[in-house]
This record gives C-alpha cells, sequence and structure tokens, in this order.
C-alpha cells in the first residue's frame, strides 16, 4: 500500500479529484494519509476533512525562512512514512522536500509542457494570448527546484473561440488535469513508473491488471 500525502493550498479543487478517487475506490494500492495546508483557512482542509481525512496545518508565519518551513514540511511528512507527495494547488515553494522525496513528488501543469515555462504568467492566459488553438495539461515529477521534471502524461484540449481565462482553466481542470493525474498516481501506486534520466518510463503491467 503506497502512503500518500496530498499538500494543498486555497480552494483545493484538484484536491477533490483524489478525495473522489478514494470514495470510490479508483486508485488501487492507494493510502491518502493526510492533507498538509499552509493556512487553516484553506477550503482544502474543509474538504479533506469533510472527506475524513486527516488533515493539518504548517504555518510558514511560525517559521523565520521558507527553508525551515520546507523543512518542517518534510519532517511531517517523513514522520508519518509518505511513500508519495501529490501537489494541489500548492502556492508555497517546496525548498529541501524534492531532495527529500526525489521521484516522489506528482503535480499537474495546465499546460503542455514545456509550453509557456519561462514565461511569467498564467499558461491559461499566456495560452489565450498566443491564440492556440489547442492547450492541455501535463503531470509530471517534481524536479530539484519544485518545477516540472520528469513528464509523466500529457493530454490536448481543444481551445473555443469564446473561451475566457475561467472557462479554459475550468475545461483544463476537469478534462485533462484530473484524469491525468489520477492515471499519473495509478501508475505510480502500481509500481509501473521509472525514471531514467529526464525522462518516465512506463513499465508492462503486471499479467492480472
Amino acid at each position: 500500500m503506497v502512503r500518500a500525502a496530498v499538500l494543498a493550498s486555497g480552494e483545493g479543487a484538484r484536491l477533490q479529484a483524489i478525495l473522489d478517487a478514494v470514495y470510490f475506490h479508483e486508485l488501487k494500492n492507494f493510502e491518502l494519509v493526510a492533507v498538509i495546508c499552509p493556512q487553516r483557512s484553506c477550503f482544502a482542509m474543509t474538504r479533506a476533512l469533510n472527506a475524513g481525512i486527516p488533515a493539518y496545518v504548517v504555518d510558514p508565519e511560525l517559521f523565520p525562512n521558507m527553508t525551515s518551513h520546507s523543512m518542517a514540511v518534510a519532517n511531517k511528512l517523513k514522520d508519518m512514512d509518505i511513500d508519495l507527495v501529490i501537489l494541489a494547488d500548492y502556492k508555497l515553494p517546496l525548498g529541501v522536500v524534492p531532495y527529500q522525496f526525489r521521484n516522489r513528488i506528482i503535480a499537474t501543469y495546465p499546460a503542455l509542457y514545456p509550453a509557456f515555462n519561462e514565461e511569467d504568467g498564467d499558461p491559461v492566459a499566456l495560452a489565450l494570448e498566443s491564440g492556440l488553438k489547442v492547450s492541455g495539461a501535463t503531470a509530471y515529477f517534481s524536479d530539484g527546484d519544485g518545477k516540472v521534471g520528469a513528464v509523466i502524461l500529457q493530454r490536448s484540449l481543444e481551445v473555443r473561440e469564446d473561451d475566457t481565462v475561467e472557462s479554459l482553466s475550468l475545461r483544463l481542470m476537469e478534462e485533462c488535469e484530473w484524469p491525468i493525474l489520477n492515471e499519473a498516481i495509478s501508475l505510480f501506486c502500481s509500481g509501473r513508473l521509472f525514471v531514467r534520466g529526464k525522462k518516465v518510463e512506463f513499465l508492462p503491467p503486471e499479467p492480472d491488471e
């Protein structure tokens, strides 16, 4: 059983996809042990507690700098024997966490990486400003800087003429990010993901899968 924890900020909309998958028993060999938030006011905490998942606060204001805060988060994860860390709208620097959970942090990016990776601003807004006809989302392992590392999965989505940042963001999340996040988690929990350099390789499924 893979013991997982979610780091979540804000509304926790991406967390909800995982909570739903847990509720409907869609993730095999997966146990959501905890949700960790930077503030108690995060609605992500409410989502977790309503689903019966323990939720904890590691408040950055209680630490002298972000490095010490990230060390506290990493220590919390280690104390709970976490095997997999999932990022769900987590806005704080990961600091030391990626070094202690190498190739064990999964997150999503609301674009087809590397699109807009080197640009400032919201990738969804940048996609619309650029007049893209196709956008999408990327599920990935976080690198040592907490950014997009080895790409696990990608899914594309047609951009509509009448799309706004809000409508495209919602469709990207519901039609791309949620599905590939849960699929990436499932692949990890089945032991089918192998990282070679900067590339993710997929091992064949077990015969009974």
